[in-house]
């Protein structure tokens, strides 16, 4: 499905209008892949698309998301790694203190 629909399939309509009609009108022409745009004083305020084209527009969404996470975090990365216990010890501690302080809370039932 195309993300962005054929301007033939498209209508725009009035708020005024759009009362008038009524949502069944405006359901029919989502379910036929015809987009309804609704204006208030010449300007777009509102669309009433299809289901299917409002998943494919979430998945598009999500999918933009994840790739400007990536591409930030390619930006970002300088390559230098830190060692795990290096980091426990910037924190104070060490690994040895850290286990045998999670063993206890699970001895006890914390988890």
């Amino acid at each position: 499905m195309a993300i962005f629909a054929d301007p033939r399939h498209e209508r725009t309509v009035s708020v005024t209008e759009a009362s008038r009609r009524g949502v069944a009108g405006f359901v029919k022409h989502a379910e036929r892949g015809e987009d309804v745009l609704v204006e208030r004083h010449g300007r777009a305020v509102a669309a009433v698309i299809s289901v299917e084209q409002f998943d494919e527009l979430q998945r598009v969404r999500a999918n933009l998301i994840a790739a400007s996470l990536v591409l930030a975090r390619e930006l970002s990365d300088t390559g230098s790694r830190t060692d795990l216990d290096d980091a426990i010890a910037a924190f104070g501690f060490d690994r040895t203190e850290l286990e045998a302080e999670l063993d206890a809370d699970l001895a006890v039932g914390r988890e």
